[in-house]
């Protein structure tokens, strides 16, 4: 059939075939691509906004969870802060030194009386510490046991600023002291229970 028609006409034809497949190629990619761009992008935020969702799920759900961790935390803390340092600050020191020490061989005859101190680790941070100079003497291994146990028996008490000599040196009777013993000075920070009665 395209055979029979002249040529004028079979070249109409292709022109018109030509321009339909350039304006079909022209709309897929105008229209249709574009759409298509904008579906993808669609589907991409929907996928993260649902990942948002999901992780916001987790945490109402985590919730709870979060709730028995805190009052668990803060049984503790109430726990720990019933043994802080709390009313006549030198007799609380006395009595939890000696008590601590009761089955150590160690000696410790001298406590200063406390300096108050604000505690600047952390604004807004509710406790405030009390530094007491203590004086003693023991051998050094006791010492040290001494001094690990007790900070992991106490964790909000703190030494610092240890001074050792031997024993020997700083007798007062001016006789020589035990050549395994020594004399030390150290300082006790201690938190204050701000919640004390």
């Amino acid at each position: 059939m395209i055979k029979n028609l002249s040529k004028e006409k079979r070249d109409q034809l292709i022109l018109v075939v030509i321009t339909t497949i350039a304006l079909v190629l022209g709309i897929y990619l105008g229209l249709v691509k574009m759409q298509r761009r904008s579906l993808e992008r669609i589907a991409h935020e929907t996928a993260e906004q649902q990942t948002k969702v999901g992780n916001a799920d987790r945490l109402v759900k985590s919730r709870v969870e979060f709730e028995k961790a805190l009052e668990t935390n803060l049984e503790k803390l109430k726990t720990i802060e019933q043994d802080m340092a709390s009313g006549d600050m030198y007799s609380w020191i006395i009595m939890t030194i000696n008590r601590f020490r009761a089955d150590r061989k160690i000696d410790i005859p001298q406590f200063s009386r406390e300096v108050t101190t604000e505690v600047n680790v952390l604004p807004k941070f509710p406790y405030k510490a009390a530094l007491f100079n203590i004086r003693g003497t023991a051998h050094f291994h006791d010492l040290g046991k001494f001094i690990a146990d007790f900070e992991n028996t106490f964790p909000y008490i703190r030494i610092q600023n240890i001074d050792m000599e031997s024993a020997g040196q700083t007798a007062a009777s001016g006789a020589p002291g035990e050549p395994e013993r020594i004399a030390f000075k150290m300082e006790l920070v201690t938190l204050i229970n701000p919640n004390a009665r």
